[in-house]
């Protein structure tokens, strides 16, 4: 694992950019694997400026986010895709048709999950967040290393985190649809982007803990190219003031 410091937030975004956007520009086709949340809100804000800037081109990329929640329509503010148009696509010249993302109204969850799976192409770069809990997509602490897209019961920790989102806790879903651990690790190169003082614990868990289930980032540190990109904030815990490969 290459753990990237840098000083802030912004900083982190702007390192993020760079590596995303060098991978489009030496392969136009490039497949991304995309998150939500707020810790990549600022990754794409920079891509839109390099798009917007004629730096970058996203007209024949390929996207695929992790996750969905189920039962919310496409149109409300807090569901996947309408995070991802207000936050990129509406602003760059993606093709809408290379743009894939869960469907959590489908009729048939499971059959949709099997869908999905199928449609993933290779990814080149997919992006990550990281959980308090280590779980990265929604991919829960248990969930085995070998799992597929699949239908997930977000725990009440995972829900909490992401009520300031929604009006109350209850509005919050209790399902969603994510990539699988094993998945996310077909990807050719993963970018893990974590700021943020209240992610120092699970940063120095990441970094220094045993891999195991219990703690699904963990899994990480055993694909052959994974980029840690992490702010002073998060790195608290641990002696790291530059890169470093551990």
């Amino acid at each position: 694992m290459k753990i990237i410091y840098v000083n802030d937030y912004d900083e982190m975004s702007e390192r993020a950019a760079t590596i995303i956007a060098k991978q489009i520009n030496q392969a136009p086709n490039s497949t991304l694997g995309l998150a939500t949340g707020a810790t990549p809100e600022g990754l794409y804000q920079k891509l839109i400026q390099l798009n917007k800037q004629g730096k970058v081109s996203f007209k024949d990329v390929t996207t695929f986010n992790l996750d969905e929640y189920v039962g919310l329509p496409h149109t409300d503010k807090n569901s996947y895709r309408y995070f991802m148009n207000n936050h990129l696509f509406d602003h760059i010249d993606i093709n809408r048709n290379n743009v894939h993302i869960p469907n959590g109204l489908a009729d048939d969850l499971e059959e949709e999950c099997k869908r999905y799976e199928a449609k993933i192409k290779e990814i080149d770069v997919q992006v990550l967040g990281l959980g308090l809990n280590g779980h990265i997509g929604f991919n829960e602490p248990g969930t085995s290393f070998s799992s597929r897209t699949h239908l997930v019961s977000l725990t009440d920790s995972t829900r909490k985190a992401n009520s300031r989102y929604f009006q109350k806790l209850d509005d919050v879903p209790r399902m969603a649809i994510t990539m699988g651990i094993e998945t996310i690790l077909e990807s050719k190169r993963l970018i893990l982007l974590v700021s943020g003082e209240e992610k120092s614990e699970a940063v120095e868990r990441l970094v220094n803990g045993n891999i195991s289930e219990d703690f699904p980032a963990s899994i990480l540190k055993s694909h052959p190219e994974v980029v840690l990109i992490a702010d002073k904030a998060a790195l608290k815990r641990l002696n790291v003031q530059n890169e470093l490969v551990c």
